[in-house]
């Protein structure tokens, strides 16, 4: 784990590396990258409630035992038309799922997020772009997203965090992710997709510091149209921050493996 760790931080330096001198946009006062594109390179953050639940929600309890700690506060929610439009079996599961989210949710079992939910998690992520490629690492759990952008390539094994494939539509970073296993959650309230899942991220910058982020979701097997969220990112004003690693699998062992945790001798 610690090698592949090192690895991709690797990765993200020389690719830092490579994006050479930085322009400022005179129509957008954004950075680019030596071939013009916007140079989407940082450390970002969504300031959301979404991690909680994606569409508008009050405040709930969690855990009696924990008081307030896991408690939901309210936020208002990040999908158009505020309504995800599950097909019958579908909601049916997530429901099974909001009553079953301190046991289930693949976040507490220190899973990777998928896509988009580790966007929009209360974690930073950082990206880090050249002409030719682009890496974005998150804080939770240490998870990681290549983003090819050359010529599309097919999933090799459906995974938590899919393939992504990135065009430029203009200004705009157009990155099409598909390969999903189908496990993971989208908050935690339980909302989910299958693994015939397939999301269409859309990157455009709001501002020096800002990028406004959409994902519009398909997925026939639990929804009956497509559907977009969208909300901003906003770039840490300090150019030397760096993630810092939150690599919570040792915190989910006892949760996971409990009966056969090692426990000391009596």
């Amino acid at each position: 784990m610690k090698r592949c760790t090192l690895i991709l931080l690797a990765l993200g330096v020389l690719l830092a590396a490579s994006a050479g001198a930085q322009q400022r946009s005179r129509a957008g006062d954004f950075p680019r990258l030596a071939n013009g594109k916007p140079n989407l390179s940082g450390v970002w953050q969504a300031y959301t409630t979404a991690n909680w639940n994606v569409l508008t929600h009050g405040a709930s309890a969690g855990p009696p035992e924990y008081g307030a700690l896991l408690a939901t506060p309210p936020g208002y929610g990040i999908v158009d038309g505020d309504v995800i439009p599950y097909l019958p079996a579908a909601a049916d599961q997530q429901r099974r799922n909001y009553e079953n989210r301190f046991q289930e949710d693949p976040e507490l079992k220190c899973f990777l997020p998928g896509v988009p939910r580790a966007n929009y998690m209360p974690y930073p992520l950082q990206i880090f772009h050249s002409d030719d490629h682009l890496l974005i690492a998150y804080q939770f759990a240490g998870a990681a997203r290549i983003v090819n952008l050359g010529a599309p390539q097919p999933s090799a094994i459906d995974s938590w965090m899919g393939i992504s494939n990135a065009r430029w539509d203009g200004d705009t970073l157009v990155i099409d992710v598909a390969g999903f296993n189908g496990m993971g959650w989208l908050d935690r309230a339980g909302n989910h997709s299958s693994s015939a899942l397939k999301v269409v991220e859309r990157y455009t910058f709001a501002g020096p510091d800002a990028i406004d982020y959409s994902a519009t979701l398909e997925d026939p097997q639990t929804f009956s149209r497509p559907w977009t969220m969208r909300f901003r990112l906003v770039r840490n004003p300090n150019p030397q921050q760096q993630l810092m690693e939150f690599k919570c699998v040792p915190f989910t062992e006892q949760l996971l493996y409990g009966e056969f945790y090692k426990r000391p001798r009596e």
